[in-house]
C-alpha cells in the first residue's frame, strides 16, 4: 500500500471546547487521553495516556525503548521543561565501536548499514573508515521513555502510573484496527525486523497490517502491564532490563544494567525568544530547539512576516532564515555536559546574521549533523489542555522507525537508534563518548500569544521539526490563521541536499526557482506531523496534522 494522502478531499475544522482538549496522529490515542481526563486526571496524565497508547496503535514511531520529552505550562503560570533521554553506554568508546565494527562480517555490516537510508558499504570498510552504525546495538542509547512518564505523573499528574497506562493494555491485549498511515509506515518492518522474536511481535504470518486490519500486540501488553503494577524499575532493573542488555549484548553491544539502572530524568529550565510579540519556549541542548528560536530571531530581524502569505518573498525570507539557523545549530547543539554551545538565541546574535541573507539564496551552507541520518526520522507528538489552565507539548520517539532492528527478546519492545546521531570523528561536538547523550532532533514548544492565550504545539519529522515550528507560529502570529488553517497550510522545507522541499499546493513555487532556489516538488508525508492546543480565556482549541491519521477530541 502506498499512502496518497491528496487523494482525500475531507475537511478538518478547528475543534472547540472547555473541559480538554488532546490531539495527536492516531483517533484511538487521543480517545485514551481524554477518557483519563474524564476520570479526573489532568493534562499531565492524560499526556502519558496518549503517549503509551500510542505506543501499541502507531508503534511504527514511538515506544517503550526510545525517549520522551515534554515542554509544559501549568495551571499557577509555570513554564518547565523535562528531557528524558538517556546516554550512550559506559563502555560504548570510540575504540570499542571501531573494533567491534572491525570484527563483523559483511553481512552484519550491510545489516547496520541499510541502503535505502542513504549508507553505501563498501566491501573492504573497516572500523576506522566506517560510520557510526545506523541499525543495530552501537546505535542504541539507554531509553528514557518508562521513568520519563513515571516522573511526569509524579511531579505533575494527580493519578498513578498504573492507571494512566491501562488504555494502552487494553488496546495490546484487546486489539485495535490500524489506521492508513501508520499502516503505509509499518510495512518497513518487514525488512528491518530479521529475528525471530521481533517478527512474532510486530509482524503477522510475517506481514505487516493492512489499513483496518485489527491486531493485538500481546508481548507489548504484558510489559506495559509489568510497568503499572511495579512502576518504572520494572524496566530498568528486573526481567525487562534483563531482557534488554541479553539482547544487545548477544548482538555485540555495550549496555549493561548498570547503564539502564542509573539513568534519571531531567526537569530543566526552557529557552525562549520573543517573536513579533509572542513569547516562544523550546527544550534547550542536546535538542534542536535553540535552531528553532534563531530562525524566529533572524526572521523578525529581516521582517518575513511582513510579505505577503502567497508572495516567494515570504518563504524565500524565512527559509533562509533557517537555513542560518540550522547551520549553527547543527555544528554546536550536542550534550552541554560535554561541549559549550554558544547562545544562539540571542537576538543581537540573529541581528548580526541576518545582514547574511539578501535576495539571492546562500549557496551550499553546511546543513545536518554529519552522517546522523536525521533528516527524516519518526516520532509522535501530542499536546493536552486541561479546564484548569494546564497546558502540555508531549513527544515520544525510537529515532527512527521502529529502531535499531532489535527487539528486547519476548518484551515486545523494540529498542531505538538515537545512538546513530553520535559521530565516531573525535573532533566533531557530537562524537561519541561513554555517558554522552546524543543530538536529539526532538522539539515540544509552548507559546505565549497574549496575557490570557497560550498553546502547546510542535511539528515532528527529524529536520522538518524547528522550521515546521517557524511556519506554523507565523502563520497565527503573523498571518492571523486559526489553529487548524495554520496546520493546513502548505509547507516548505530546506533540505540538507541543498533543495528547497514544497509541497505541490504552494503558492508561487515556481517564482522560487527563479529567485536561484533549487526546488523540488515533496509529497505531503514529508512535511512532518504538526499538533497543537490552544487556550483562550477559558475555551480550548485543537488542531490535528492533515497529513497523518489523528484528530483532536475534545469533551
Amino acid at each position: 500500500m502506498n499512502v496518497d494522502l491528496d487523494r482525500f478531499d475531507s475537511r478538518r475544522s478547528t475543534v472547540y471546547a472547555n473541559r480538554g482538549m488532546v490531539a495527536t496522529s492516531q483517533p484511538l490515542a487521543a480517545e485514551a487521553g481524554v477518557s483519563i481526563l474524564r476520570e479526573g486526571g489532568n493534562a499531565f496524565d492524560a499526556a502519558v495516556a496518549t503517549a503509551a497508547a500510542l505506543n501499541v496503535v502507531e508503534p511504527t514511531s514511538t515506544g517503550l525503548g526510545g525517549d520522551v520529552f515534554a515542554l509544559y505550562r501549568t495551571a499557577d503560570g509555570e513554564v518547565g521543561a523535562m528531557r528524558s533521554c538517556g546516554a550512550a553506554p559506559a563502555e560504548a568508546t570510540i575504540e570499542n565501536v571501531r573494533s567491534a565494527l572491525d570484527a563483523a562480517d559483511a553481512d552484519t555490516l550491510d545489516r547496520y548499514y541499510p541502503a535505502s537510508r542513504g549508507y553505501a558499504v563498501d566491501g573492504d570498510a573497516s572500523g576506522d573508515d566506517l560510520e557510526m552504525p545506523f541499525l543495530g546495538p552501537h546505535a542504541v542509547t539507554v531509553p528514557g521513555t518508562a521513568r520519563g512518564w513515571e516522573a511526569t505523573i509524579r511531579e505533575l499528574g494527580r493519578k498513578t502510573l498504573g492507571e494512566v497506562l491501562q488504555p494502552a493494555i487494553e488496546y495490546a491485549t484487546e486489539g485495535y484496527p490500524v489506521s492508513p498511515v501508520i499502516a503505509h509506515y509499518w510495512q518497513g518492518a518487514e525488512n528491518l525486523f530479521r529475528d525471530e522474536h521481533a517478527r512474532e511481535a510486530y509482524l503477522f504470518d510475517g506481514e505487516s497490517p493492512d489499513p483496518g486490519q485489527t491486531v493485538t500486540l500481546p508481548r507489548l501488553g504484558e510489559s506495559l502491564q509489568q510497568i503499572a503494577e511495579e512502576g518504572a524499575d520494572a524496566f530498568y532493573e528486573g526481567p525487562i532490563a534483563d531482557a534488554i542488555v541479553e539482547e544487545i549484548q548477544s548482538a555485540g553491544g555495550f549496555m549493561d544494567h548498570d547503564d539502564l539502572e542509573s539513568f534519571e530524568p531531567e526537569f530543566v529550565d526552557p529557552v525562549s525568544t520573543t517573536y513579533n510579540g509572542a513569547e516562544v519556549y523550546e527544550l534547550p541542548p542536546n535538542n534542536q530547539g535553540l535552531i528553532a528560536l534563531e530562525a524566529l530571531n533572524i526572521a523578525e530581524a529581516i521582517g518575513a512576516g511582513d510579505h505577503d502569505y502567497d508572495s516567494p518573498e515570504r518563504v524565500h525570507a524565512f527559509a533562509e532564515a533557517t537555513k542560518l539557523a540550522f547551520v549553527d545549530g547543527h555544528h554546536y547543539v550536542t550534550d552541554p555536559t560535554y561541549e559549550d554551545v554558544p547562545p544562539l538565541a540571542d537576538e543581537s546574535y540573529a541581528r548580526e546574521r541576518a545582514q547574511a541573507i539578501g535576495e539571492t539564496p546562500i549557496q551550499d551552507p553546511a546543513v545536518g549533523v554529519p552522517n546522523a541520518h536525521a533528516e527524516d526520522t519518526d516520532t509522535v507528538l501530542l499536546t493536552v489542555g486541561d479546564e484548569e489552565g494546564n497546558l502540555v507539548s508531549y513527544i515520544n520517539s525510537r529515532f527512527a522507525g521502529f529502531g535499531s532492528g532489535l527487539v528486547a527478546g519476548e518484551t515486545g519492545i523494540a529498542l531505538q537508534n538515537r545512538g546513530a546521531s553520535f559521530s565516531l570523528d573525535l573532533s566533531h561536538p557530537n562524537s561519541l563518548e561513554p555517558g554522552k547523550r546524543p543530538f536529539h532532533t526532538l522539539v515540544p514548544a509552548i507559546a505565549k500569544l497574549d496575557a490570557d492565550d497560550w498553546m502547546a504545539f510542535g511539528v515532528m519529522g527529524g529536520y522538518m521539526q524547528p522550521q515546521g515550528h517557524v511556519q506554523v507560529l507565523s502563520n497565527i502570529v503573523d498571518y492571523g490563521m486559526d489553529p487548524q488553517a495554520a496546520l493546513d497550510a502548505p509547507r516548505w522545507r530546506y533540505r540538507e541536499d541543498g533543495t528547497l522541499g514544497v509541497e505541490e499546493r504552494l503558492p508561487n513555487a515556481a517564482k522560487l526557482a527563479r529567485k536561484g532556489h533549487d526546488v523540488s516538488v515533496l509529497p505531503p508525508v514529508m512535511f512532518g506531523g504538526a499538533q497543537l492546543v490552544r487556550r483562550r480565556g477559558e475555551t480550548l482549541t485543537g488542531a490535528t496534522e492533515p497529513r497523518k491519521d489523528g484528530t483532536p477530541i475534545g469533551y
